[in-house]
């Protein structure tokens, strides 16, 4: 992962100080409605970083006991844009929150995902508008002769997450 950002990062040129915007600059365009949203944003990150712990935790030790594969946190936690020599510190800073909040919630989704998979794998009547990567292993709602001929199956079916 480190080898494919160095490789990004190398095929950025000195042209891009084209598009370097100084700090001062940037907070002088800053709108009032961009400044006054600020604590808004950030306060998100405590709650977030509860989650992400919380989660954690949760999963090395249930995921333990019911032999779940546990997810990679590495695998969705991606933190590369703040080296691009064109952003500046504020843009970095920016760049390193969302980063990290929609990392945190991918990898909360996919362990939802597995965790529903083991306790309720059963889709949903009305289709949901994103469904997560475990759905296509459930039976269909309301077929329960499926359900109870399945569930204990479906429960350990995770051998495409096995490598």
């Amino acid at each position: 992962m480190k080898k494919e950002t160095q490789q990004k990062q190398s095929e950025f040129s000195d042209s891009d100080k084209v598009y370097e915007q100084n700090l001062s600059d940037y907070i002088k365009r800053a709108s009032i409605k961009n400044i006054l949203s600020i604590p808004f944003i950030w306060v998100v990150l405590i709650p977030t970083i509860l989650l992400d712990v919380s989660a954690t935790c949760y999963q090395a030790i249930c995921f333990s006991v019911y032999g779940i594969p546990k997810v990679k946190r590495v695998d969705y936690l991606v933190f590369d844009r703040h080296i691009l020599k064109y952003l500046n510190v504020v843009e970095k800073l920016n760049c390193l929150y969302c980063s990290y909040f929609n990392g945190v919630i991918a990898y909360l989704r996919e362990i939802g995902a597995r965790t529903e998979q083991y306790w309720c794998p059963i889709k949903h009547a009305r289709r949901a508008s994103n469904e997560h990567s475990r759905y296509q292993h459930f039976v269909e709602y309301g077929d329960a002769q499926s359900f109870r001929q399945n569930k204990e199956e479906i429960r350990v079916n995770f051998y495409d997450l096995r490598s």
